[in-house]
């Protein structure tokens, strides 16, 4: 497929504009070939109007219809083949086996949600049945169901060019709700969004779905917030940093139609090392945290970046273990020059601060392809209080040991934290006199603990809650990865007392779908 550089508005290209851009290789620091076209005015009121115009016949589409068409965008990106993993590659910095891995994720992830809507149980269907000689008053017919909300605005993320961007979550979790999608692409990646937006609308035309069931866009900030504030968009789907996802939010909470933003932000996802876990596994925890903490240049948001443990000889052996480990690490190329120039200002940042000590950093690192240096602090639980700051999060492959000298200082230093994703616990059998209080603050704070593990590598299933408190997600409710994203882009209706030929299916008294519905307080297939 050649590149064009083109807008994806509805079935047609668009490139109007005068204003173009191209991306960064940041392994090499170099710009790639292709200049693509920022979208006009006229072409995001052009989007956003097909997809307003879609929704009325796409919202009335059968849910195996909705199916079909996941399954063709799974189909029609796989059919993409290396050109695709080799254009995600050069826009990322990421290595080919890791972009591979996305691209399964983000297949698997449509099927799933293709799965979900041929199940049918996922509209929550709840049928009261009436109750005409009641006493004192007759009880109606009420039967309620979730419905698609309206357009959804999907902002693609930089660290995930595919799971999280044009067809990623947020996109798969909309269209199988019922609700069109107009993708704001990520400025890093517009070639891979090309690459992945051509294969969602040849699905859609080999479908039949109608146009402006989705469209892509490369817009401005200023256009980005103008498109949350288009009275056609009825909710929108975030990944990246509090700033942005914020400027959204707010643009979205003060329109005349105010409409739910669902933003995953930034999170520090501590962790905390019980005694007799650093005792008994001292090099595996070691290994394991290292893992986690460099994992794909440390640019994931469950990256634990917060290490809480108790002054003792083992905390003292744990951190010369994990010195070695972090020490051996090898630097990474970054997403791109921001993140990167970020990172590099956040590792300053507490470098520059007395009360922060240096644990151990990897090896010399290339500037010139954006490689970030593995990099671990230690601070007193008391400094660490006192100073806010060092509990902002840095995005890339550093985190901050916090000596505590006793159970009070640990606990206090939890109850600090903002919302988290994530909250871990290391611990063993003698050390679970003092889990149950650390466990009550953490469900608090986190939208998953997680016990004898590490919260990199998001399993994708019906049970995952990846969103927490705020600012980890200005939506504590939802989720954005999993079965349950589809519930952000979606409301319930009761029908009352109406004939059944006029109810959706999902709701008449034969149970045409053969799905699990509650009928009078009990789960059944039966016809109500």
């Amino acid at each position: 497929m050649t590149l064009t550089g083109a807008n994806f508005i509805g079935f047609k290209n668009s490139a109007s504009g005068d204003r173009t851009f191209q991306a960064l290789d940041p392994a090499k620091n170099e710009y790639l070939a292709e200049r693509f076209t920022i979208a006009t005015e006229e072409e995001f009121q052009m989007a956003v109007n097909l997809a307003t115009h879609a929704f009325g016949t796409y919202n009335a589409t059968s849910y195996s219809y909705r199916a079909e068409f996941l399954d063709a965008i799974a189909n029609e990106i796989m059919g993409l083949g290396d050109v695709l993993i080799e254009r995600c590659s050069a826009e990322s910095g990421l290595p080919i086996g890791r972009i591979t891995g996305e691209r399964k994720r983000t297949c698997d992830q449509l099927q799933l949600f293709a799965n979900l809507l041929r199940d049918g149980w996922w509209v929550d269907a709840r049928i009261d049945k009436a109750q005409p000689q009641r006493q004192p008053l007759p009880k109606s017919d009420i039967r309620r169901m979730l419905i698609p909300i309206g357009p959804v605005a999907v902002f693609g993320a930089s660290n995930f060019p595919l799971a999280f961007s044009t067809a990623g979550g947020d996109t798969a979790s909309a269209l199988a709700a019922g609700c069109p999608v107009v993708v704001k692409s990520h400025s890093s990646h517009p070639g891979t969004n090309a690459l992945v937006a051509s294969a969602i609308i040849k699905a859609a035309q080999l479908i039949g779905m109608p146009e402006g069931v989705f469209s892509s866009l490369y817009l401005s900030h200023e256009h980005a917030i103008k498109l949350v504030q288009h009275p056609g968009i009825k909710a929108v789907g975030f990944t990246g940093s509090r700033k942005v996802g914020m400027a959204l939010f707010n643009a979205a909470v003060t329109r005349p139609e105010p409409i739910p933003v669902f933003a995953e932000m930034s999170a520090v996802n501590p962790i905390i090392l019980f005694e007799g876990a650093l005792r008994t596994k001292m090099e595996k925890i070691a290994k394991g945290l290292t893992t986690s903490v460099t994992m794909g240049a440390g640019q994931f948001c469950t990256k634990p970046g917060l290490v809480l443990m108790r002054e003792s000889e083992a905390s003292k052996s744990f951190l010369q273990e994990f010195a070695k480990h972090i020490s051996a690490s090898l630097p990474a190329t970054m997403l791109n020059k921001a993140i990167y120039n970020a990172y590099l200002t956040g590792v300053k940042s507490l470098q520059s601060a007395a009360e922060i000590t240096l644990l151990a950093a990897s090896g010399e690192c290339n500037n010139e392809q954006h490689q970030a240096q593995p990099v671990a602090h230690v601070v007193s639980a008391a400094d660490f209080i006192s100073n806010r700051n060092f509990s902002n999060e840095i995005f890339g492959p550093a985190t901050l040991f916090i000596n505590c000298k006793n159970e009070i200082e640990l606990q206090a230093i939890l109850q600090s934290l903002e919302g988290q994703l994530t909250a871990t616990i290391h611990a063993t059998a003698e050390d679970e006199k003092d889990l149950k209080p650390i466990i009550n603050i953490i469900v608090k704070k986190a939208g998953r603990i997680i016990y004898g593990g590490y919260p990199t590598g998001v399993e994708v299933c019906h049970s995952m809650q990846h969103g927490g408190p705020f600012p980890a997600t200005t939506d504590a409710r939802s989720t954005s990865v999993g079965t349950g994203a589809i519930y952000r882009f979606v409301r319930p209706v009761a029908y009352q007392d109406f004939p059944d030929h006029l109810l959706p299916e999902a709701l008449q008294e034969s149970n045409p779908l053969d799905i699990l519905r509650l009928v009078d307080g009990n789960w059944t297939k039966d016809p109500a």
